[in-house]
């Protein structure tokens, strides 16, 4: 089996170009499972194959995306811009354009530079900019954004002086005590006020349209180097409420840096909506070769 591993800002995936590989879908969580154990097989946040598009989608090829305990995720906004690179650089999709079929809806990617990707992500089909949730007898005021239908839950969190008292008084979010704030995440993306969890994005405004940001991520269980469609669930967010205009935001995180723009808000019937949210950022193809594990039984 012939893969490549490539990471968009430190969000690393294994990738298989499954219209050649043919393996049947029942087996790849296993796969993706296997793969991804960082101390038993190649490692990786998450593990993607390209597969056939559905008749009538549009779409240039099917993304299917795996998280890297091996549960199907519903999309993943780096993970996108890396498969949109290997798309472009295997034959599929054509004039720097791809469009991918994804469990949450089309994405389209495009290539800016050779390493520089841009994708438009999911629109929000939920957007709740206050909700305030409790943790071990403390509230912590969030908002939580769903990208796509169905999407991909996610809770923004700002380290605000409530957050910096629990993790010990670390002025900023990325100097503070990563264990405590692993343990808020996990009771956050696990609580029972959320149907179906949520990746947990801590982050802190350093500037006029800049944040950094630090994701808990469901699926992989612990903090990532980057979150795409956290980083977009973010600005939404935050452009809705007026605290960054949405243009060009600059959102640091630890494998480097994103940029969130946002098309348009949409004001309708009381509800307020963001359309045409892209994600741009870089792509790195770390090495391409062969799948020996023989711990894995294809």
């Amino acid at each position: 089996m012939k893969f490549w591993k490539m990471n968009g800002a430190g969000n690393d995936f294994i990738i298989i170009n499954n219209l050649i590989e043919k393996i049947p879908a029942d087996r790849l969580p296993v796969i993706a499972k296997t793969l991804c154990e960082r101390h038993m097989s190649i490692g990786a946040d998450g593990f993607m194959a390209v597969g056939e598009p559905t008749e009538g989608s549009g779409a240039d090829c099917r993304m299917l995306f795996f998280n890297s305990d091996g549960s199907i995720g519903e999309m993943c906004g780096n993970g996108a811009r890396c498969i949109s690179r290997y798309c472009l650089e295997n034959g599929i999709g054509h004039d720097g354009l791809v469009t991918l079929e994804t469990t949450a809806g089309i994405v389209t990617g495009k290539r800016i530079t050779e390493r520089l990707f841009r994708i438009r992500l999911n629109d929000p089909s939920i957007i709740e900019t206050e909700k305030l949730l409790s943790v071990d007898g403390k509230d912590i005021r969030c908002s939580y954004v769903v990208l796509g239908d169905p999407g991909i839950p996610h809770l923004a969190v700002n380290y605000t002086e409530e957050l910096r008292d629990l993790c010990g008084g670390a002025d900023h979010l990325m100097d503070a005590d990563r264990s405590i704030l692993f343990d808020i995440g996990r009771k956050l993306r696990f609580h029972e006020a959320l149907p179906k969890g949520a990746n947990v994005n801590f982050y802190e405004l350093t500037g006029e349209n800049e944040l950094d940001e630090l994701t808990y991520e469901r699926g992989v269980e612990d903090f990532t180097y980057a979150c795409g469609t956290g980083t977009g669930a973010v600005v939404a967010a935050l452009t809705l409420t007026d605290r960054v205009n949405g243009d060009n935001v600059r959102v640091n995180v630890t494998g480097g840096t994103l940029y969130i723009d946002v098309e348009e808000i949409d004001e309708e019937n009381a509800s307020v909506s963001v359309h045409g949210l892209f994600l741009t950022g870089p792509t790195n193809i770390v090495c391409k070769g062969e799948v020996t594990d023989e711990d894995l039984v294809l």
